[in-house]
């Protein structure tokens, strides 16, 4: 029996910006959704049709310390949503209040709706863009394949705000987390190596992207090793390495080979863990293994979209990790790309492995920065929870920037350590590194390690594991477990942050 065929992507709402919500458009709307201060004036509500019952809500919210819904007195019963906010409010303290207004309306038929900040500059991280991102991802339908049943979705959004807002950057992000969170919740029969490639093409065609699909010959005559030797479990030789590039056109800063960024990806579509095979519970939902690979891919039509002043690649490894009578085990010694020799221990480290290969192949482009996405370990997810994610970084210079493009834009990441000394947890008595070690302790620290002696000398690389990338209940304003974590960070980081501008003093790696 075929699987079922590879869902669309749903139509994205329309977004619209008025300076004001008079009282006619309001009553052709399903919902209002407004943010105000904790101590606002209940006076600055004014700027909104039906204002006493917005000062209602305003003093219902302010008893009970959470967003209040109550219905408007127009003819069509219109949806109001308050929420109040301390002025001293982070940016994640901001999307989670916004994706906690839209669960107030999630069971209403809500086709369209109006967002708005009265008394919009009070000084609280942009709540408008929060309220549109949230707004985004409520409207989002994740693939099912259940039976068509007739669903009312939100097709219309009317931004309220006297100045022009930065739609073209929040619609790009939504989106792209939108795609990364589609491509992630994917069962493993109907997101296969052969169907994520098509995927990939035509999406590559769609954004005017090169694209070349490297199989297990290619890899082979480029000695990507560690990768084949996941893949070779497989009952099919489909996997392969996707290679995306994107050029900005004319009239932006960069056109060499050589990109700005390189976007690695981990895509192990299942991991069965392999000979060394999971449990029952670990392995139920390891369909989501591949969301580094959907991030990344995310992130680059993301940079397309916007036409960004950056050149970027995104090198995504996809393979599934599978037992059987050609999988690899443990004591197998292999040979990667880059001519390190690894020690196989465990074979439920596979991320790691066909990581190896791909920062290696991605190093050989001299990229000024190394950007990977991977769920890699448990033990971040133990360390951190699946609140906020891992980040390591070969720079020191790029760790306040890796921090900050967490805050500000409200995926957060938590540093560790990154010292040479844990590097003896990894020698070997046969090969030049072990892939990992017996003991799990600290093993999100010596997987980066290991991933480290991928990277060439002299180009800076960050690693973020992606304990955030399955959270039960959402995170922020993103209200399904698969969160799409990642794709919001790495566009502030590459396009807001200025990492590049911050990299510039430092020297360029050589050509390989």
């Amino acid at each position: 029996m075929s699987p079922p065929a590879l869902p669309r992507l749903p139509r994205a709402p329309a977004v619209m910006q008025r300076r004001r919500l008079s009282e006619r458009v309001a009553a052709g709307l399903d919902a209002i959704v407004a943010i105000a201060p904790q101590d606002a004036d209940p006076a600055q509500l004014s700027e909104l049709p039906h204002a006493a019952r917005w000062r209602e809500l305003h003093a219902r919210a302010r008893r009970s310390g959470a967003p209040a819904c109550a219905t408007l007195a127009t003819a069509r019963g219109t949806w109001a949503v308050l929420g109040l906010l301390p002025r001293a409010a982070s940016v994640f303290e901001t999307l989670t209040l916004a994706g906690r207004m839209f669960k107030e309306i999630a069971s209403r038929h809500v086709e369209s709706l109006a967002i708005a900040a009265p008394g919009a500059a009070w000084g609280a991280p942009d709540p408008l863009g929060a309220l549109l991102s949230a707004a985004l991802a409520h409207a989002f339908e994740l693939p099912s394949f259940r039976k068509p049943a007739r669903r009312s979705r939100v097709r219309r959004i009317e931004l309220i705000a006297a100045a022009r807002a930065d739609l073209e950057f929040i619609q790009a992000s939504a989106s792209a987390n939108n795609l990364a969170r589609h491509l992630t919740a994917l069962p493993a029969n109907v997101l296969d190596a052969r169907s994520f490639r098509r995927f990939i093409v035509a999406l590559a065609r769609e954004h005017r992207l090169a694209v070349r699909w490297l199989d297990e010959r290619a890899l082979a005559r480029l000695g990507a090793n560690a990768f084949l030797a996941v893949a070779a479990g497989n009952a099919e030789r489909t996997a392969g390495i996707a290679h995306l590039a994107y050029r900005p056109r004319s009239g932006s800063t960069r056109h060499g080979r050589s990109p700005d960024v390189a976007l690695i990806g981990k895509g192990i579509l299942f991991d069965t863990g392999g000979t060394n095979l999971k449990p029952h519970r670990a392995m139920l939902d390891m369909h989501t293994d591949m969301a580094g690979s959907a991030v990344a891919l995310a992130v680059l039509t993301a940079l397309a979209s916007l036409n960004a002043p950056v050149s970027a690649d995104a090198w995504l490894a996809i393979t599934e990790n599978r037992a059987g009578p050609r999988a690899y085990r443990p004591q197998d010694v292999v040979r990667a790309a880059n001519g390190t020799t690894i020690q196989v221990i465990h074979t439920d480290a596979e991320g790691r492995m066909v990581l190896a290969d791909t920062l290696a192949l991605a190093g050989r482009t001299a990229p000024r920065l190394m950007l990977d996405f991977a769920t890699l370990t448990g033990a971040c997810v133990y360390a951190l929870t699946e609140r906020m994610s891992g980040v390591f970084t070969n720079e020191p210079e790029l760790t306040e920037r890796l921090l900050g493009a967490g805050r500000s834009s409200g995926e957060r990441v938590w540093g560790f350590p990154f010292d040479a000394d844990y590097d003896s947890d990894l020698e070997s008595k046969v090969a030049d590194i072990l892939q990992c070690a017996p003991e799990g302790k600290g093993d999100h620290i010596l997987a980066a390690r290991f991933l480290s002696r991928f990277v060439p000398a002299g180009i800076p690389w960050a690693h973020l594991d992606l304990s955030s990338a399955v959270r039960p209940g959402g995170l922020a304003h993103i209200h399904t477990d698969v969160t799409g974590f990642g794709v919001r960070y790495a566009l502030e980081l590459i396009l807001k942050a200025r990492v590049l501008e911050s990299l510039a003093a430092l020297p360029r790696a050589p050509r390989r």
